[in-house]
């Protein structure tokens, strides 16, 4: 997983509320459990107008539709979503994250998120961001006024850094805010302890030598 500790980038609005996981990656795309391949298949019903999507069609062959606020040239290499509340409610799918950071997203900035939607972002690399609803309807006013609109996320001091200096906190569980800044998912941490856990294995394959033949 990458570390995330300073980031810089272009922010794409997702002008909706309750934007649900299958929206975000809808079912037909769950087949795979490979975590890769699902950038293209993003907001793909909203996305493309030739619909159903189907799993393993390039996105060369695919007809974008050219109202869809990713597809706008304004918003080409966005790596920040600005989005409205209770963004990925619905199924628990862990291919939602997936697919958003596998576009090229980092960062979310939302009033609110769905609390497995929320968790599966900080295992996944990305950072979910809360802010209250009238400072993320100001983002939204700055990003439709000013084309190109960037914002830096700063995690280590946890704050949101605008074009001309102004700065917004934000809050971070600080158990989270050390996976992210560190690069670490579940497996990482568990791998912090490879030594003791191979020393544990080796003590337990002495005293039970019999555990080395067995399935």
């Amino acid at each position: 997983m990458n570390p995330f500790k300073v980031h810089t980038g272009l922010v794409a609005p997702m002008d909706r509320e309750n934007v649900d996981t299958d929206a975000i990656i809808p079912k037909q795309f769950l087949k795979s459990i490979r975590r890769t391949g699902f950038g293209p298949n993003l907001f793909d019903e909203w996305r493309y107008l030739d619909q159903p999507g189907q799993p393993g069609v390039p996105e060369s062959q695919r007809k974008p539709n050219p109202d869809f606020v990713l597809n706008l040239p304004r918003y080409q290499g966005a790596s920040i979503l600005l989005a409205r509340r209770n963004f990925g409610c619905g199924s628990s799918r862990e291919h939602a994250p997936w697919a958003i950071e596998q576009y090229g997203f980092r960062a979310l900035i939302a009033p609110s998120y769905a609390d497995i939607f929320f968790n599966n972002c900080f295992k996944n690399g990305l950072l979910p961001i809360v802010l209250g609803e009238s400072q993320v309807d100001q983002l939204f006013n700055e990003v439709h006024a000013f084309p190109g609109y960037q914002l830096t996320i700063d995690l280590e001091r946890q704050v949101i850094v605008k074009a001309q200096g102004e700065e917004i906190p934000f809050e971070v569980n600080p158990f989270r805010k050390y996976c992210l800044l560190n690069g670490l998912d579940d497996i990482g941490l568990t791998l912090r302890h490879k030594d003791k856990i191979q020393a544990y294995e080796a003590r337990r394959l002495a005293s039970k030598p019999w555990l080395a033949h067995t399935m």
